[in-house]
């Protein structure tokens, strides 16, 4: 998933710039596909929730989260905040993920829309609820010693999407995702050279290398981590709206929710220190009364 890219065109009629329609409808058997399609991961991560009830249940809202490793906890927040918010999750997502018409096609069956700045306006001024990981593809692709990383850096274009649609940001802290594999080589590495060929030959970044990592013992199986969700206090952007620098405005607003983040992410660590549950053997015994 993807920080907002400001390159785009305009809209079409009823969808948005990759063809993605702009309304979707949130049915009782859109949501039974949904927890269908999250199942797996969600049997295997036990994943728990903190203070959902703080995103708007209408409304236009921006999610503004840490995207952890290749964002493979993404997928159980769809059902959780339709169930709990009766809401669809619109995700702005990598514009590399969006070029792959199979990979297209699925995201955008499930609320995906490639991440730039006029769809997320697009959304926002439309009421919708809108997830933005300002650290894009580099933060999902971890290098060694990155682990909840948050690599933000000049990334500003969420916050003055929200600036300028009024929209509040709701800090949404997550966290297992980064454990469930060990990296034997990153991206940088040397070994990974060819790799970062590859993926240079096919038009992406460099830095969007993905690592050599193993998993459950010497499988690519992701370990049984217990994933953890967190929603902040909604920040309301409209102390900002009338700032005569919307530039610097962005940047303070940013600096902001950055700091909100990262105080959920210190609490999901606090909950998970204390949680007997974290693996699937407490989980286990937990299960059995021990």
């Amino acid at each position: 998933m993807s920080e907002i890219e400001p390159v785009a065109t305009a809209t079409a009629d009823g969808t948005l710039t990759d063809g993605a329609p702009l309304r979707m409808s949130l049915t009782e058997s859109d949501i039974r596909r949904l927890e269908a399609f999250a199942a797996p991961m969600r049997a295997w991560t036990s994943p728990v929730f903190h203070g959902l009830d703080n995103i708007p249940a209408d409304g236009p809202v921006l999610l503004v989260g840490n995207h952890n490793f290749l964002g493979i906890d993404t997928p159980v927040l769809w059902p959780e905040l339709a169930r709990t918010r009766g809401r669809l999750l619109r995700v702005l997502a990598e514009n590399v993920l969006i070029t792959v018409p199979g990979v297209r096609h699925l995201l955008q069956s499930i609320g995906c829309v490639r991440g730039n700045r006029e769809n997320c306006r697009t959304l926002l001024e439309e009421g919708e609820m809108v997830l933005v990981f300002p650290g894009g593809g580099r933060e999902a692709v971890r290098r060694k010693g990155e682990k909840y990383v948050l690599k933000w850096e000049g990334r500003t274009g969420f916050a003055r999407m929200a600036i300028e649609t009024g929209a509040p940001i709701v800090p949404l802290a997550m966290i297992g995702a980064d454990d469930v594999y060990d990296i034997i080589f990153d991206g940088d590495d040397l070994a990974m050279r060819p790799v970062r060929m590859l993926v240079q030959a096919l038009g992406m970044r460099g830095n969007l290398t993905p690592p050599l990592v193993r998993g459950l013992g010497p499988t690519l199986l992701p370990k049984p981590e217990r994933f953890y969700y967190a929603a902040g206090t909604p920040i309301e952007t409209t102390p900002w709206a009338d700032a005569p620098d919307l530039d610097k405005a962005a940047e303070d607003l940013q600096a902001v929710v950055r700091k909100a983040l990262e105080e959920e992410l210190r609490f999901l660590f606090a909950e998970r220190e204390r949680d007997r549950g974290r693996t699937l053997w407490g989980r286990v015994r937990g299960s059995i009364g021990l």
